[in-house]
């Protein structure tokens, strides 16, 4: 094979992933090897957006967003600008959403607190220790 280029085996191992998950990017369009007969052959291409695709997965992007974001590149007339600033965007839409989450979170685990020490304090009047 040519040395720009990978197999799924490699790409698996090089970034910790299953061959499945591989596989299932391809499904959503992300990826678009090559074939020899059964065999696939990964591109720069094909390893750049696989790339990409795990970095906004660890983000925690849908995969929707991520396929926009990473076929914003493909587009022969895109301006760098305008993809940075379609990618500022969605991070900080997706920041904000986080934040809330976390908020959220936080009230969630005061109130689970304050309604332990109430169980607590109950069970302690009843005599029952833990």
């Amino acid at each position: 094979m040519h040395p720009a280029t990978w197999t799924i085996s490699e790409l698996s191992r090089e970034f910790s992933i299953t061959p499945r998950t591989i596989r299932y990017y391809e499904d959503q369009g992300i990826l678009n090897p090559e074939r020899d007969g059964r065999n696939r052959i990964y591109r720069p291409r094909d390893r750049t957006r696989l790339k990409l695709a795990l970095r906004g997965r660890r983000l925690g992007l849908q995969l929707s967003e991520i396929l926009n974001l990473i076929n914003m590149y493909d587009e022969p007339d895109a301006s760098t600008t305008a993809q940075l600033q379609h990618y500022a965007e969605v991070l900080h839409t997706h920041r904000r959403k986080l934040e809330q989450q976390r908020r959220d979170l936080e009230l969630t685990l005061r109130e689970i607190c304050e309604q332990e020490r109430e169980c607590l304090a109950l069970l302690e009047k009843r005599g029952v220790t833990n």
